[in-house]
């Protein structure tokens, strides 16, 4: 809706009224117009209704800082204005800047300009920036330097501004002049008591946030909710549960907790029980019960309730989006990663790294190496993550070179390795023979400041075992600085088969005896070593130490997607089919007509 073209005849009463009402940027530029025009932009009152109306409803932030460099005498008002909005739009350095301002033009803040302040203090974007004031972080030193003038102002007694001091030094873990602040005020409210508790929690010291707790003769489901997250944080599921049950009365916050500490203990049991007898749910509900069945290896899972969740209606989030299509990568479920992405697409879902990042890792891990490339491409932000995922799916898809160019162009960037980059370089160079740049990354990882850990040296035993260095390697595994393990001897067991070794692969079985690894799995394969080069006695004697044992192989499992079905099937069980369109689709690979049960 735009305003009439025609001039207007405005006093003050309707100026403020429309810009009162109005919310659109388009809007609010036609009113700014019509200040200049009818002699009115001077007026502190429409001025500071202007500022406040682009900044409260997060219009236009950059807008409302050059409207505010026309302003000839600024007054408190007007700044405590601009403060709030930038704060309210996460730019606490712009914060400072206004801070520093109103201070320089003789100004004095008050109970209103102080909090945001604060609060722009201990914003993460300001506390871990490199620079620091005698020894301390920045945001911090700021932070102290306001709380001086808080006190040379008189405002310390105000409670706003005291919880405001209260919260940012229980945000940088200063505990003791958090508890002085909160002692030595007798005007403390409930907010004052639950942000002693929340810093307590942050700190991990839950005996004094039990006595804070304990001693509280108000709470909120602010105060329970809080020491729920709390034993959640420590592992301690029965003391969070139990407060849970004792809580007067529940909102989704405390609900969602619960559930969270179920999920992260890796009990989907209970988390699920709890979110099927929620009466309402949000999207933060159904994400963590989405996220926990991709985490905890049940996909399939995951999916269903993503499709429940869809058909009630409830929009899904970027965290619900990310767990959807990362149980679509974990099943190989490639048309339905792509309906999700086409979902996002659709209904305009902003997505940010994570997303994109995972939906990197689906194409690659179902073969779609375009598709994967093109959204790596087109990230206008990548991390860690996200090239380690480029990089490693495209070494599982046997592009080893143009693993290494990703890696070469990651160097480039600046972005600091972690230790998986490597094992997904050092992992693509073996699948694909690369021998001598993987020697040549292992070699080097030094000069990224990344000191090889045992899984780098798996991938190096992986390297050598499939280019048929079987001595090099065994020397390497005896002679790491670290204790050897399982996975090691078992790397270098299979590239015996490989390579038809059976004297080092007997050697290796004795050194998986000796770590008590020695499984039914490593006794499947030395049997299959001694029959690929016709030892068959061989094969009796280890069939025969199976069955003494009992050692039995784990069935193996195949995932088929037809439409938007996936089934999972388990070699040994009896089929249970209810879709049509699967049992066709297994039929025909099986070249039966009909299946008689």
């Amino acid at each position: 809706m735009s305003l009439p073209s025609v001039k207007l005849h405005l006093d003050n009463n309707k100026i403020l009224t429309l810009l009162k009402t109005s919310k659109t940027i388009s809007q609010i530029l036609q009113i700014h117009a019509q200040l200049f025009t009818n002699n009115f932009f001077n007026d502190p009152l429409i001025t500071s209704q202007l500022l406040h109306t682009l900044t409260s409803k997060c219009l236009n932030i950059t807008y409302a800082e050059s409207i505010f460099t026309q302003i000839l005498e600024p007054n408190t008002y007007m700044y405590n204005t601009m403060i709030k909005g930038l704060m309210l739009n996460s730019k606490p350095k712009r914060v400072f800047h206004y801070y520093i301002k109103m201070r320089r033009n003789g100004l004095i803040g008050d109970n209103y300009t102080y909090p945001f302040v604060l609060k722009a203090c201990v914003d993460p974007t300001i506390l871990y920036t490199t620079r620091k004031h005698d020894g301390e972080r920045n945001g911090v030193w700021e932070g102290r330097q306001v709380h001086g003038e808080i006190v040379k102002g008189g405002f310390e007694w105000d409670v706003f501004v005291r919880n405001g001091l209260i919260g940012m030094y229980c945000r940088v873990r200063k505990m003791d002049i958090s508890r002085m602040l909160f002692d030595g005020f007798s005007g403390k409210d409930l907010v004052s008591w639950n942000l002693m508790l929340s810093g307590y929690v942050r700190c991990g010291e839950m005996r004094n946030a039990e006595k804070l707790f304990d001693g509280m003769l108000e709470r909120d489901v602010v105060s329970w909710s809080v020491m729920i997250d709390g034993y959640k944080k420590k592992g301690d599921i029965a003391r969070a549960r139990v407060l849970f049950d004792s809580m007067p009365t529940r909102d989704l916050i405390s609900w969602n907790s619960i559930i969270d500490a179920y999920v992260k203990a890796g009990d989907m049991q209970s988390a699920y029980e709890l979110f099927d007898n929620m009466e309402e749910k949000n999207v933060i509900t159904w994400s963590i019960i989405i996220d926990g069945y991709v985490k905890h290896g049940n996909p399939k899972k995951s999916l269903d309730i993503f499709r429940q969740m869809l058909c009630q209606g409830v929009k899904p989030d970027k965290i619900s989006i990310a767990g959807a299509v990362s149980a679509c990568a974990q099943l190989g479920a490639l048309d339905q990663g792509r309906w999700i992405h086409m979902y996002t697409k659709k209904n305009r879902i902003i997505v940010d790294i994570v997303v994109q990042t995972a939906l990197v890792d689906m194409y690659m891990k179902c073969g779609r190496v375009e598709e994967a490339s093109s959204i790596f491409s087109d990230m206008k932000e990548r991390n860690v993550v996200t090239w380690n995922v480029m990089i490693s799916g495209l070494g599982m898809n046997g592009l080893g070179r143009a693993a290494l160019d990703c890696f070469s162009q990651m160097e480039m960037t600046g972005i600091p390795m972690d230790d998986l980059i490597f094992v997904s370089v050092l992992t693509a160079c073996s699948h694909a023979g690369l021998l001598v740049e993987g020697l040549d990354i292992f070699c080097r990882m030094q000069t990224w400041g990344i000191g090889p850990k045992l899984e780098h040296y798996g991938c190096l035993i992986d390297l050598l075992g499939r280019a048929g260095q079987l001595d090099k390697a065994l020397n390497i595994i005896d002679s790491m600085p670290m204790k050897q393990n399982a996975e090691l001897w078992g790397s270098l067991l299979l590239a015996c088969r490989i390579h038809h070794n059976v004297a080092l692969a007997e050697v290796v079985v004795e050194r998986l005896k000796e770590l008590k690894a020695d499984d039914c799995g490593v006794y499947v394969l030395m049997s299959n070593i001694y029959a690929d080069v016709g030892k068959w006695e061989g094969v009796g004697r280890v069939r025969k130490v199976m069955r003494e044992q009992n050692l039995k192989k784990n069935s193996g499992k195949s995932v088929i997607e037809i439409g938007s079905a996936i089934e999972e099937f388990t070699s040994g069980r009896r089929l249970q089919i209810q879709s049509g369109d699967i049992a066709e689709v297994l039929w025909s690979l099986l070249g039966m007509e009909n299946f008689d049960e």
